[in-house]
């Protein structure tokens, strides 16, 4: 099984090991893992602080021991890096500046219908407040037609 681990003196057993620090379940997933260490037999080339990749058998047996400074550079490169393309960059400033004057068209058509409707709803009062007088009117000359007829 693949682990990542980082080689370490061990001075209380005088030589290197390696301590675990993730592992790999799956081909795109690993785990980071509790740190353990395996102690290292041979490893004149080796130096402290290096990150290897390390396959290991069931029993904790080592397999085989690689860099992975070419692993960890594959990774930077697939997932944390984003590539800069001027093609690119100009295409996206087209954009922006399209759905800003498409924003612009929208808002200024929104302020258009509230002004119509602003109009409108003046033009209703202005209708109600009419009837409502003419109402009036009709009210009044009812009750003068009424008066009339009972004086007569």
């Amino acid at each position: 099984m693949l682990h990542l681990a980082q080689v370490q003196n061990n001075e209380s057993a005088g030589g290197v090991e390696l301590q675990l620090l993730a592992r790999q379940n799956s081909e795109h997933t690993w785990a980071v893992i509790n740190p353990e260490s395996i102690a290292l037999t041979n490893s004149k080339s080796l130096n402290e602080g290096l990150l290897v990749l390390v396959d290991l058998s069931e029993n904790h047996e080592i397999l085989s021991i690689q860099q992975a400074k070419d692993w960890v550079l594959d990774l930077v490169q697939k997932y944390l890096t984003i590539e800069v393309n001027p093609t690119f960059l100009q295409e996206e400033a087209e954009r922006v500046e399209q759905w800003r004057q498409d924003l612009t068209l929208q808002s200024q058509d929104l302020t258009r219908r509230n002004l119509e409707l602003e109009a409108r709803r003046e033009q209703l009062q202005t209708l109600e407040e009419e009837l409502k007088q003419e109402k009036e009117k009709l009210e009044q000359r009812n009750k003068e037609s009424d008066s009339s007829e009972t004086d007569s």
